[in-house]
């Protein structure tokens, strides 16, 4: 109803005008209500589909630590920051499994202030720094008591695409040729997504189930042999392990860090 004052307003009252004018300043109107109504289903439609989803309950992040990494696989990351709303799907993920895994953090029951989010209730955010400078977003899942966690490793980039490319630092103008491999580039590492989606060490042991940073239901089914299955990126020195096929990502996905195609 503002919307329609304010129109209302850019136009001379029926007084000022003869009776043409009038009637076409009630048609310009009536048009440029119908405008109004369309852009606001649109939006609504919009945020049905792209902004509203169910959050994913406790229970889901306390099954099986594979279990949750693969189906992962098209649920969403939304993080609801003062700078705006980021989302993304997620199109790769890999389980790190407690006192059993080398690769793990918390091998061999290893617990310290670092790790201690691992072992209390599942669907926290767990989350540490590489090479002094990349942060890694993981969620702790499993059982209490157990240290297990998964990854995210890549998104997909879905809403709020321009505020994730002013903080990765790049200039994305869609119109141009390198346009798609910039996008492709915003989310395609855990570094460059946890960047992109504004997460830091500040968000280490927050509950993803709350509103502020979560995990969301997918817009679209993902069939598990839509899911490649391979060993984890980047962990040589775990020894056997690295050789634990315990990384999952979309076949044919172009935003997976390294894509698999079939």
């Amino acid at each position: 109803m503002l919307l329609k004052q304010r129109f209302e307003g850019i136009f001379p009252s029926s007084k000022t005008l003869g009776s043409t004018n009038s009637q076409n300043r009630k048609i310009r109107c009536q048009k440029i209500y119908l405008l109004i109504d369309y852009i606001q289903h649109k939006k609504r439609e919009f945020q049905r589909m792209y902004i509203s989803k169910p959050k994913l309950r406790r229970s889901f992040y306390c099954q099986d630590t594979l279990t949750v990494a693969r189906e992962l696989i098209g649920k969403r990351l939304a993080h609801r920051s003062l700078d705006g709303l980021t989302l993304g799907e997620i199109v790769e993920t890999e389980a790190y499994v407690g006192p059993s895994d080398p690769a793990s953090h918390a091998y061999q029951g290893r617990r310290t202030a670092r790790t201690e989010v691992q072992f209390g209730p599942k669907g926290h955010a767990y989350i540490y720094l590489v090479h002094g400078k990349n942060y890694c977003f993981n969620i702790t899942t499993g059982r209490i008591g157990c240290p297990e966690v998964v990854l995210i490793r890549a998104l997909r980039p879905l809403y709020g695409i321009e505020l994730m490319a002013k903080r990765r630092g790049i200039r994305l103008d869609m119109s141009s040729y390198s346009a798609e491999e910039k996008l492709r580039n915003l989310c395609n590492g855990p570094g460059k997504l946890c960047q992109a989606m504004g997460i830091t060490k500040e968000f280490h042991g927050i509950d993803v189930c709350g509103d502020i940073l979560c995990l969301e239901k997918g817009d679209r089914q993902i069939l598990p042999n839509d899911v490649a299955i391979t060993p984890r990126i980047g962990i040589d020195y775990a020894g056997e392990a690295k050789y634990y096929p315990w990384r999952h990502c979309q076949y044919d996905c172009i935003f997976v860090s390294r894509p698999i195609f079939r």
